[in-house]
């Protein structure tokens, strides 16, 4: 029989990244086109959509041209994309609105209005606590700009919206995928439904939610117009798609409640497998969303731009040509705990749980600390977070036992920041031999919605292949257990402090 090949996209917030895919889970080409973020006064982030439909369709164009396939050989097309965002489309599926990213903070505003509600009601309806997302956003549209939202047929998150733009679709076959809910803002995301009570609550209409829809869906296939411009063959299958995070955990081969999962990637992402749902209203950090499995969840909590400290760190202060090899190897001669350093490393203010007041900070410095203990102190500090939320994970997951972390992203082709966060976890790391994951997920999600694969946890398994694991020094897991709680009273007083200058 002849090999067939599956078409996948990841639409992240840094670029698009386009991979062809066989039915083993081998890369046979991939492209990468990176985006433009549009930075505007008051924390204003957003990106034009059809750069972002632009960027998929060009890098499925110039992979294919990479590559000696048939384009008859492939079966099916399947997207993912940024999650905590939206964009309105109009009735013929064009973009009214800007993508308002998941970055953007101008709907802030509209947050406390949802608190006052009751935001305990709306973490055990949606599985996440209010914050940066679905919710706040359409309110923002909703009463900053009501002559736009009237012309807002449907709300949709980027995969959906390229995907339906591939497809040809109009707005009355608008979907999101149950990836995204805990983020939707008026869910009940675990009855797979839009919640009534919400959307009555806070005057949303109905009729402006997308049908929800399982990531493997067909949702139709590819249109004429975009088979001449990518050339791939026309009426292809195009699958729903689900959210970033959702494929990236997936693809690692996340597929059994105790395992746990490291993003480290511009969002500082670590969420862990679990079977039952219990959202976090105690400690409003963790989003409590679906895994692409039936039956599975994967509680996470992130730091908004975590990763994208140790960039800024780097073009600040590392001088021309200084890579994060370099610096990682300034860190590597910091003893641990940075002689008592603290790094705060929520410049944008904290997402898990929401405190604005919290912003970046070094914390203890002395004239011992230079570069090399500025940067090391950065990963200490994403490790300290990840601390937070396994203590979280643990609190409403009663006794899971976690055995080991599976880390993809940018940060995880550093042995260095593995080996940190092994260290203050104590639990072992590991990497994965690909490690787009979101990629693998793509492909074995759009192979199951045509029938390439008949198991889908199975084959995502199966297309995770570790790499290189990190175990962690019992002696510095005791350093770093001091310095972890040292840091979460630093945060503590840190919301009081800037609470109070209000």
């Amino acid at each position: 029989m002849t090999k067939q090949y599956v078409v996948t996209a990841d639409i992240g917030t840094q670029g698009t990244k386009t991979a062809l895919i066989d039915e083993e889970g081998c890369v046979a080409a991939s492209a990468f086109h990176p985006s433009r973020l549009i930075r505007r006064p008051g924390g204003q982030v957003e990106q034009d959509p059809d750069e972002m439909l632009a960027s998929v369709v060009h890098g499925i164009r110039d992979m294919l041209r990479q590559s000696s396939i048939s384009p008859g050989s492939i079966a099916a097309i399947g997207l993912d994309g940024q999650m905590a965002g939206i964009l309105g489309i109009d009735k013929e599926w064009q973009a009214v609105t800007p993508y308002d990213s998941w970055l953007d903070r101008r709907c802030e505003a509209y947050m406390p209005e949802m608190k006052a509600w009751g935001e305990d009601a709306i973490i055990r309806l949606t599985g996440c606590p209010v914050t940066y997302a679905h919710g706040p956003k359409v309110l923002w549209w909703k009463s900053e700009h009501p002559d736009v939202y009237k012309r807002i047929a449907k709300f949709v998150v980027p995969s959906a919206y390229v995907a339906g733009k591939l497809a040809g679709l109009t707005a009355d076959r608008a979907f999101i995928d149950y990836t995204h809910l805990h983020f939707a803002g008026f869910a009940d995301t675990a009855s797979l439904r839009w919640s009534d009570t919400l959307l009555d609550a806070f005057s949303v209409d109905r009729e402006r939610m997308p049908d929800i829809v399982s990531p493997w869906d067909r949702i139709g296939g590819l249109t004429a117009n975009f088979a001449r411009e990518t050339g791939v063959p026309a009426g292809t299958p195009i699958v729903a798609g689900c959210g970033d995070t959702a494929a990236a955990t997936l693809g690692a081969g996340i597929v059994s409640p105790g395992q746990l999962f490291d993003v480290a990637g511009t969002a500082s992402v670590l969420s862990c497998c679990v079977d039952v749902y219990a959202p976090d209203v105690p400690n409003r950090m963790l989003l409590y969303a679906r895994s692409v499995l039936p039956g599975l969840w994967t509680p996470l909590a992130y730091i908004n731009g975590g990763g994208q400290c140790l960039a800024w760190f780097r073009d600040q202060f590392g001088g021309p040509g200084t890579t994060f090899d370099d610096l990682n190897r300034l860190a590597e001669e910091v003893a641990a705990g940075c002689n008592g350093l603290l790094f705060i490393p929520h410049f944008g203010g904290s997402v898990c749980p929401n405190d604005p007041d919290i912003r970046g900070s070094w914390l203890g410095l002395d004239w011992s600390h230079g570069a090399g203990a500025m940067y090391r102190a950065i990963m200490e500090a994403i490790a300290y977070e990840y601390c937070r939320y396994k203590q979280t994970l643990s609190e409403l997951a009663g006794g899971t036992r976690y055995t080991k972390v599976r880390a993809v992203g940018g940060g995880a082709r550093s042995a260095f920041f593995n080996a940190v966060k092994a260290d203050a976890l104590g639990i072992p790391y590991e990497t994965l031999r690909v490690s787009d994951t979101a990629l693998l997920a793509g492909a074995a999600i759009a192979g199951y919605g045509v029938g390439l694969h008949a198991d889908l946890a199975g084959t995502a398994a199966r297309f995770a292949v570790p790499d290189a694991e990190f175990r962690p020094d019992a002696g510095r897991h005791e350093q770093y257990r001091a310095q972890a709680g040292r840091y979460r009273i630093a945060l503590d007083g840190m919301s009081k402090l800037y609470g109070n200058l209000k």
